[in-house]
């Protein structure tokens, strides 16, 4: 089953996490977790660039480290890039002390190969203990989502999926897609179509 959206009581009980953007001007806020990977991060952005869109790419540090010049071209696109982790650790099943340390090493991994400082950070699986949650605070926004595409499932209905994808957003919506191996026979099959919904409905993609 796919929880394609967050329920309002699960937002409010973590309020130090950003779950949804600034709706003004019909924003959207369209993200891409777990690349970079070639063939898939590659035809993500080549589908942003026709549609002329820009979206918020969290990359797992490991990732960067094996395709730096795949990252170094999601910033010359125009996007912004946000931190996941350099192992794509579950919060759940690690140590606070840990996963710190596997937060700054990605952010290490940023400075180094991309000359950048990431301001934000998205916990792989959205799994984060409050423990974890406060040294990331100090220097890092916490985003979430509230619109799940589902695009990880292999089983799933491509129609399904975009239906409910398209259903649930609405202005001030945070998104979230996935550039990685899992989704690379899923994504030709929904996102042209969800990015040309979102030409129609007038939405405009903004960077987080």
């Amino acid at each position: 089953m796919i929880f394609h959206s967050v329920p309002k009581a699960v937002q409010v009980l973590f309020p130090n996490r950003k779950w949804s953007g600034d709706p003004s001007g019909n924003k959207v806020y369209l993200t891409f977790d777990d690349g970079p990977v070639p063939g898939v991060t590659t035809y993500v952005l080549e589908q942003l660039k026709i549609r002329n869109q820009k979206a918020t790419f969290f990359m797992v540090g490991d990732n960067v480290r094996k395709h730096p010049e795949l990252a170094r071209a999601v910033l010359a696109d125009g996007h912004l890039i946000g931190n996941h982790t350099y192992h794509h650790l579950k919060g759940f099943k690690t140590s606070k002390e840990e996963y710190y340390r596997d937060f700054q090493k990605s952010e290490d991994i940023f400075r180094e190969v991309l000359g950048i400082e990431s301001r934000l950070f998205r916990p792989p699986y959205g799994s984060l203990t409050m423990a974890q949650s406060s040294p990331i605070r100090r220097s890092h926004q916490i985003i979430m989502w509230d619109v799940l595409s589902g695009d990880y499932h292999p089983k799933a209905d491509p129609e399904k999926i975009l239906f409910e994808t398209k259903k649930r957003t609405k202005a001030g919506s945070i998104i979230v897609f996935h550039d990685q191996q899992k989704t690379a026979d899923m994504l030709p099959k929904i996102l042209p179509q969800f990015l040309d919904f979102l030409l129609e409905k007038e939405f405009k993609t903004s960077l987080l």
